[in-house]
């Protein structure tokens, strides 16, 4: 545990001092995790220049592949920021099969110091384990000349490539609905994947700002690797928290409704949603197994849950939110359930190594970041992620974006196919 030394700052909003650092520093190995403002998504975090980087990629028996979580469990103490991939399920479970896929499986690096806001108050601090740390940032923010916001290039709609199209994602829902009938699954989370060219003279941090100022979420976040890689995230849902004391959160999400312009049209789609019988099923089996996970870790008996299929309302969408807690079992670290719980229930299905089996004789590509967690450990050993929905992902010169939706035994293939495109529509009108 490390008590950082603080220095609050005159308010400056997120994306100007991102501008700044990013002119000052370059991109590479900048974090800003950012928040919408609301309750859950109060405080954003940014930081430039890493003092250490972690970074494993591959699967078990890919020559030079490393275990993830046992480079998690080596982490120094400090504030440490990265993602870790859907694929890192591969270590977990080996005997699954799971798709390689060319990003890091794991990409983590230490800040100090780092830049704390509270978008609420609109206060700021820097963050640092020494007051020389502090007195060097300090220094060195009071040099840097405010940087105008660029114009990132748009990408057009017709620029991205479906890997799926919507016919085939149409007979993967009823081929799930089938295996569903035959008692092989419950529920399965299908995705399909678009992608374009990495758009000429784009920068990651223009094209988070503008995703940023579309699609506002509580859990977003930009990490820009050192190898030309990033993520781009405006997700809503947290995966898992751990207090310094062990308290235990999750916040799975099942169901989902697009926003209408329209108040009076816009009310209906949510009472449609919350009286929806499938959608609130779905979510109810997803709690069941998000309680089992977390049953690994936690303290027996101590696992709770405060809200149960909840409404929660974005930009974009209103989505069915249930919140599960408990308690960490003495001698068990954040790494261990996090392990115990990998890959998010909400993203894979039940059972969940069955359905990650199914779901990979379906899927075309391969998931990377994507279904996978932004994740942040805290001066005081706190540990926080998302589950990473709503990203894009950046690979060398390709720019990804996924999109998925949990099927279930009375789910219609075409209305699935249509809600595919109701949460990939505003990641692409955003950059467009």
């Amino acid at each position: 545990m490390i008590r950082p030394h603080r220095l609050e700052l005159p308010w400056q909003e997120p994306q100007a001092l991102a501008h700044q650092l990013a002119h000052a520093y370059g991109e590479e190995g900048m974090v800003w995790l950012d928040g919408d403002g609301s309750s859950l998504g109060r405080w954003a975090t940014l930081a430039v220049a890493p003092q250490e980087i972690v970074c494993c990629r591959g699967l078990p028996d890919e020559p030079g592949a490393s275990n993830p979580f046992e480079a998690l469990r080596g982490l120094a103490p400090g504030h440490w920021c990265g993602w870790l991939s859907y694929e890192a399920a591969a270590w977990v479970e080996p005997g699954n099969p799971w798709a390689s896929d060319g990003m890091a499986t794991l990409w983590i690096a230490r800040h100090d110091p780092v830049l704390r806001f509270d978008l609420q108050k609109r206060r700021l601090w820097i963050e640092a384990s020494s007051p020389a740390a502090l007195d060097r940032l300090t220094q060195q923010l009071a040099s840097v000349t405010k940087q105008p916001k660029g114009k990132p290039p748009s990408i057009p709609l017709t620029a991205w490539h479906h890997h799926t199209s919507a016919d085939h994602y149409a007979t993967g829902v009823q081929r799930i609905r089938d295996l569903i009938a035959a008692g092989d699954l419950f529920q399965a989370n299908l995705t399909a994947c678009c992608s374009t060219a990495w758009p000429q003279g784009g920068n990651a941090l223009e094209l988070f700002v503008t995703l940023r100022e579309a699609c506002p979420a509580p859990f977003a976040g930009l990490i820009i690797s050192d190898q030309n890689e990033a993520l781009l995230s405006s997700s809503p849902e947290r995966f898992l928290q751990v207090s310094a004391e062990g308290a235990v959160q999750t916040r799975p999400i099942k169901g989902t409704r697009p926003r209408h312009g329209d108040p009076e049209q816009d009310a209906n789609l949510a009472a449609e949603l919350v009286c929806s019988d499938k959608d609130r099923a779905e979510n109810v089996m997803i709690v069941d197994l998000l309680r089992n996970d977390l049953g690994r870790a936690c303290q027996p008996g101590s696992i709770q849950v405060p809200q149960l299929v909840g409404l929660e309302s974005y930009a974009s969408v209103h989505h069915l939110t249930s919140v599960v807690e408990g308690q960490l079992q003495a001698g068990l670290s954040w790494v261990d359930l996090l392990e115990a719980s990998w890959p998010g229930g909400s993203i894979s299905g039940a059972p969940k190594l069955r359905a990650c089996q199914r779901l990979h004789e379906l899927e075309p590509t391969s998931r990377g970041p994507y279904c996978g967690s932004l994740l942040r450990i805290d001066w005081d050993g706190s540990f926080d992620s998302n589950i990473l929905i709503r990203s894009l992902l950046r690979q060398g010169d390709t720019l990804r974006a996924h999109a998925g939706c949990g099927i279930v035994a009375d789910s219609d293939p075409l209305g699935e196919a249509e809600e595919l495109m109701w949460k990939l529509q505003p990641l692409l009108e955003a950059l467009a």
